[in-house]
């Protein structure tokens, strides 16, 4: 799968410039497919060109003028194309962390314990991110009233996927630095 496919979902959402599409996937499409802002830019462009996103510039006093992507039916048939389509891959893991881990026998376990504690912190942080857009997104109906009456769902149900994520990965990361409190207490 390209980035082609997650900027042409995001604009699911409507009207996005592509200042607001980068703070999008940074809470939103970041938990399973990361992507700089530059990346959204030049991926922006192609989209324009090839016909999927129309661009319309905002003439703004003050600031830089700013540019205003939206779907186009062949965006958004295109999109519909895609998301019938079995994924060509299952999902792998590739984590660097996890390689280091497998190696720590070699190594210090501080350092392990280390970057095991690294790791929870950033899972908790993404973690109190992903209930406040939740809590944002729910705004107060209980998470039947939301899926019976919201517009779009699919951006719950990804969300909590990431959520679903970040909680095994404390899971593990609790795990793993009980695991080498006992090594450390066995000397």
């Amino acid at each position: 799968m390209s980035l082609k496919y997650a900027v042409l979902a995001a604009l699911l959402e409507g009207e996005a410039s592509g200042y607001e599409l980068s703070k999008g996937f940074d809470v939103s499409l970041a938990n399973f497919w990361p992507a700089t802002p530059q990346q959204l830019y030049r991926e922006l462009e192609r989209l324009a060109q090839d016909g999927l996103v129309r661009a319309r510039t905002v003439r703004q006093e003050r600031r830089p003028n700013k540019r205003m992507f939206t779907l186009t039916e062949a965006g958004r048939a295109e999109l519909g194309a895609f998301a019938a389509e079995p994924p060509k891959r299952p999902t792998a893991i590739r984590d660097e962390l996890l390689i280091k881990v497998q190696a720590m026998d070699g190594g210090d376990p501080e350092t392990t314990r280390a970057l095991i504690e690294e790791r929870r912190g950033w899972a908790r942080g993404k973690l109190d991110r992903y209930h406040r857009l939740r809590d944002r997104l729910l705004d107060g109906r209980t998470e039947d009233e939301y899926l019976r009456t919201a517009d779009r769902v699919g951006p719950y149900l990804t969300l909590l996927a990431g959520i679903a994520f970040e909680e095994e990965n404390l899971r593990w990361c609790e795990r793993v630095l009980t695991v080498l409190a006992e090594r450390v207490a066995l000397g």
